[in-house]
């Protein structure tokens, strides 16, 4: 079994609502969920849109593959409404990402784990706070709260709900 460390984020249409489904899909199709963070909101990370976006961790306990995890990620994406945009940073009802796959070091065309930018952004790294402070990068070997400690990312990441 490999622990899987996901972000989940969107800000088109209903949010919460959109988080939960996703989550209630990945229940059913990749494992079992062994903690969430809470939900937390920020501006675009990347782009400008009136509205914000709300993030949430989730990890699921898996027998899958990183790759068959990443091709049931981007179905739910598309059943939950995603349409991907030839600009990589655009509004979007869901985008989950695989931060971390347990300690592995997955580096394919289609899939990069750790999420290679996941030091450089508040919004991943709050939520994982709340899951799993001590994780240690498998790469930079530094837990999530140093990695959250010298994080250069100046955006606010506030409490949406608990």
């Amino acid at each position: 079994m490999a622990r899987v460390y996901f972000l989940l984020g969107g800000n088109l249409d209903n949010r919460e609502e959109i988080l939960s489904e996703a989550i209630s899909r990945m229940k059913l199709r990749i494992g079992e969920c062994t903690a969430s963070s809470f939900i937390y909101e920020t501006e675009p990370w990347g782009f400008e849109h009136e509205q914000n976006f709300l993030n949430q961790v989730v990890v699921i306990e898996t027998r899958l593959e990183g790759l068959e995890i990443l091709d049931i990620t981007q179905q739910i994406e598309k059943e939950l409404g995603r349409v991907r945009k030839k600009n990589q940073y655009s509004e979007r009802t869901i985008d989950i990402d695989i931060l971390f796959y347990g300690d592995k070091i997955i580096a394919t065309d289609r899939l990069v784990v750790p999420h290679p930018r996941i030091q450089e952004r508040l919004f991943a790294l709050v939520p994982l706070l709340d899951v799993a402070p001590e994780f240690l990068h498998p790469i930079i070997n530094k837990s999530i709260k140093e990695l959250h400690a010298t994080c250069l990312d100046t955006m606010e990441v506030k409490k949406f709900k608990e």
